[in-house]
């Protein structure tokens, strides 16, 4: 039983780019906001974007401009555009969805990237 399926993670150099995309299961019901969080080696889990299922989205400041998070309603699917990567953006990558009452988290995809 998953319930987030998360794709697009891997190896770039800096200044490429990646897609990130997360498939929310059937059974996760009136989902309200989507989103990713990162966690670094060392570090505290943040938050690098995220949307609600109008349309409204928030980003960390140091993705302003760099990274541009997307969703299908219909499909129950966010997307995370990630360029101008910066090896400081190494990290684990999770999806999050949440609904009124609970939230559920993807198993994370790794994003390296070299100097």
């Amino acid at each position: 039983q998953v319930q987030l399926v998360e794709s697009g993670g891997g190896l770039v150099q800096a200044g490429g780019s990646l897609r990130l995309s997360c498939a929310a299961s059937k059974t996760i019901f009136s989902i309200s906001a989507m989103g990713w969080y990162r966690q670094a080696p060392g570090k505290q889990r943040e938050m690098v974007a995220s949307i609600t299922s109008d349309g409204r989205t928030y980003y960390a400041d140091s993705m302003k401009g760099r990274f541009t998070i997307s969703r299908d309603n219909a499909k129950n699917t966010v997307y995370l555009q990630m360029n101008s990567l910066k090896p400081e953006d190494t990290a684990v990558y999770y999806c999050n969805a949440k609904t009124q009452m609970l939230a559920y988290w993807g198993q994370g995809t790794q994003v390296t990237v070299s100097s």
